[in-house]
């Protein structure tokens, strides 16, 4: 039996090509009427500019740097256990993966000796191997991207306690690699690193916290880890990001709205919302006669 599918003509069209000229191309067209982008701040900034030659809507998912919180009051093995595994999932190559983690005086210290020891135990190497639990980065490119995130970190007084280091001497591979004590001034807390790289920073108050995170023109995903339900719902209204997370991690499913703020971007993808960006209200009236 045959799948009954029927495709309009031209209703997906795969463009290869230089990128900026073929943006220029499409983006200049009266024909699209609507613009959906993926990527970095720079890249969607140009595309924007394009599209408003034709004022074409556009959603925009640019990059993120997510902070971490975790309150001292949070259950410390399960918020070790949930942002382990997400760090260093696919590499930490992910535009909502945990990037800056804020931990709570009282707990730091445990918690970063905690998430080094989940850490060391992680398999790198060929995805198609058995026992291999993280992979590489995307090209030969970002390893030196990674190796002087670390470097300006330690120069800054950063301990680096475990990883720290290339693996190997063929392919992309990059150690998972946890900094501890580091500070706001090092690259890494300002910059998102888009790889296996934890940095780990020790703060005492809300309002401090609130405002280091806040501090950063992104915001894309944020999660928060405490047992204090008020405390959850005023950082909530604190952060300056598109998504939240309280004491776990899964703030993208298909059903709800997915986007950031500020230069992070602006609209949604999934969700009503997504839909609705594709759409033109049309108002409609009629006397009859």
């Amino acid at each position: 039996m045959e799948a009954a599918l029927s495709w309009e003509p031209g209703a997906l069209n795969v463009v290869f090509g230089v990128p900026d000229e073929v943006s220029r191309q499409v983006l200049g067209s009266p024909i699209p009427k609507k613009m959906s982008f993926t990527g970095s701040i720079p890249v969607g900034k140009h595309l924007q500019k394009l599209a408003a030659d034709t004022l074409k809507r556009c959603t925009m998912e640019l990059g993120g740097h997510s902070p971490v919180f975790v309150f001292d009051d949070a259950d410390i093995d399960k918020a070790l256990d949930v942002t382990f595994g997400f760090k260093f999932r696919n590499a930490g190559q992910v535009c909502i993966s945990p990037t800056r983690f804020f931990v709570q005086d009282k707990v730091y210290k445990s918690f970063v000796e905690g998430f080094t020891e989940r850490t060391k135990g992680i398999t790198v190497g060929n995805g198609l191997d058995d026992g291999v639990t993280m992979g590489p980065l995307i090209d030969a490119r970002r390893l030196p991207v990674m190796e002087d995130f670390v470097s300006d970190a330690r120069d800054h007084g950063a301990t680096v306690t475990t990883g720290g280091e290339r693996v190997g001497n063929q392919g992309f591979f990059y150690a998972p690699t946890v900094l501890a004590d580091v500070p706001d001034a090092a690259r890494i807390m300002s910059e998102e690193p888009f790889g296996p790289v934890a940095p780990m920073t020790p703060f005492n108050t809300f309002d401090e916290v609130v405002e280091r995170a806040n501090s950063l023109p992104f915001g894309l995903a944020s999660y928060v880890f405490t047992s204090n339900g008020g405390q959850a719902a005023k950082i909530e209204r604190a952060l300056e990001t598109g998504l939240v997370g309280v004491n776990h991690p899964m703030v993208a499913t298909p059903e709800t709205p997915f986007g950031g703020v500020n230069e992070s971007g602006y609209g949604s993808e999934g969700g009503i919302e997504g839909l609705d960006a594709f759409l033109r209200t049309k108002f409609v009236t009629e006397v009859n006669v």
